[in-house]
């Protein structure tokens, strides 16, 4: 029993586990960039600029908005992964009951505002009419299944905080191969072009949740469901809002980040602008393999938490940490090896081709910079340590944008993406110097 009376739990963080739920993840994430390629490839058969374009144009709005709103998976793994440590079965069917049903709310929050989003949106983003209706047909019908999309989430969430990490994966292939096959059947097969991409995703967003959450529920126990008190129980529902509020304010900072990277590099040319495009996919695939190590993080540090069981958080730390930087040298270094023939494939522009190649070490250095944040970041979201969270991705930000008006007018895009690697390291320094102060605010017994 720990000071407060609460039972400690305790279980060994080995590297079997560590790697028995990250690589899983990163296999499951690795399948996003590929329903991307697919949907790419089946319109971009259709022969129409315009057609690609307005697909671009729509995935990148939805992914803007959607991405964003992503909390509600990252929340509900954090506070699974507590109970989970407790070995709270009926506080583990409550909050995924919590998050169920705050996505389906959300889903219809969106369906509500899309004729909103759709009036304005495309314009913003084009000035090409036609483009602009192909994004109208694609994001119109992709936002009618917002409450299983949103759903989703949550499904994902309480499988990877009971650790789950091969049933995350499954589900994964399940609704990216369901997608890829209705692409390609609807799009190509029945000849719909991007209505059939739309719809293919539609629909495969819908199969995900109700095959999600027919495996869900077939493990939880009648013995331990919550009563409706359990589920709508006032502090619990504070304690997710405020969860999720702190992650959305702290996505929404981080996409601005990105947005502002992309505004400053315009100001050098469209060449150096399309360059720094082509070179964002090392640092997004970069990112794939860290958001696995950064998934088993969140699961194993949650379960510490809830277990009240320091060593095993402790353990979580190290090999998490040696994980991360170990997969970030070996991307970096791939990139660094391999980086010029990937950069001939993404784009057919010699300029450009040139230009990727000057800045080409300051991407591959984005998953070594980057590393630690997204440790962090997992270890913070699997301990609900949320509002530390969100302050010092205020403080990387300001940090980040100090950089730039220091850096960038010295020596020019290089400065840009010095910056960019500063503010991956800053965020990881600020949030790993609060660890022990939040660890021993955490962890109250002796243990």
């Amino acid at each position: 029993m720990d000071s407060r009376g609460q039972e400690v739990r305790p279980f060994d963080v080995t590297h079997r586990l560590v790697l028995g739920i990250a690589i899983p993840m990163t296999l499951g994430f690795l399948t996003t960039p590929l329903l991307g390629l697919t949907d790419t490839a089946v319109v971009g058969r259709l022969g129409q600029a315009e057609a690609l374009a307005g697909l671009a144009i729509g995935a990148i709005l939805f992914d803007l908005i959607y991405g964003s709103l992503s909390f509600l998976r990252t929340s509900t793994t954090g506070l699974v992964a507590q109970a989970f440590g407790r070995g709270d079965l009926r506080e583990q069917q409550a909050v995924f009951w919590r998050a169920l049903l705050s996505a389906l709310c959300l889903g219809f929050v969106m369906l509500g505002l899309s004729p909103l989003i759709l009036a304005f949106a495309p314009e913003l983003m084009t000035n090409d009419p036609a483009v602009a209706e192909v994004t109208r047909q694609y994001f119109g019908i992709r936002v009618l299944t917002s409450p299983a999309t949103f759903a989703n989430f949550a499904i994902l969430g309480f499988v990877l905080g009971r650790g789950q990490g091969v049933l995350g994966l499954t589900l994964q292939i399940i609704l990216n191969g369901t997608n890829i096959c209705l692409s390609i059947f609807l799009g190509l097969g029945l000849g719909w072009g991007i209505v059939g991409v739309a719809w293919g995703t539609a629909l495969a967003e819908v199969t995900g949740a109700v095959i999600g959450f027919l495996v869900v529920s077939r493990q939880f126990s009648a013995a331990y469901r919550p009563s409706r008190a359990d589920i709508f129980d006032t502090a619990k529902l504070k304690q997710l809002f405020h969860l999720n509020a702190d992650i959305l304010i702290r996505s929404l900072i981080l996409n601005g980040a990105f947005a502002l990277l992309t505004r400053v590099g315009s100001s050098f040319g469209a060449v150096t602008l399309a360059a720094n495009a082509v070179l964002m996919n090392v640092f997004m695939l970069s990112a794939f393999f860290l958001d696995g190590l950064a998934g088993a993080a969140e699961q194993l540090a949650g379960r510490a938490v809830g277990a009240q069981y320091r060593p095993s958080f402790d353990r979580t730390l190290k090999l998490t940490g040696f994980w991360s930087f170990a997969m970030a040298a070996l991307v970096g270094l791939f990139f660094i090896t391999f980086g010029q023939p990937i950069i001939h494939l993404l784009t057919t522009s010699e300029e450009v081709r040139q230009e990727a190649y000057t800045y080409l070490a300051w991407a591959a250095l984005t998953g070594l910079a980057g590393a630690l944040a997204f440790q962090m970041d997992g270890v913070f979201i699997g301990a609900t340590w949320s509002r530390e969270m969100r302050n010092m991705m205020l403080r990387s930000f300001a940090f980040y944008c100090a950089s730039l008006a220091v850096f960038v007018p010295m020596i020019g895009n290089h400065g840009l993406w010095l910056s960019l690697n500063l503010f991956l390291m800053m965020r990881g320094f600020f949030l790993a110097a609060m660890v022990p102060r939040k660890a021993r605010q955490s962890f109250v017994s002796t243990h």
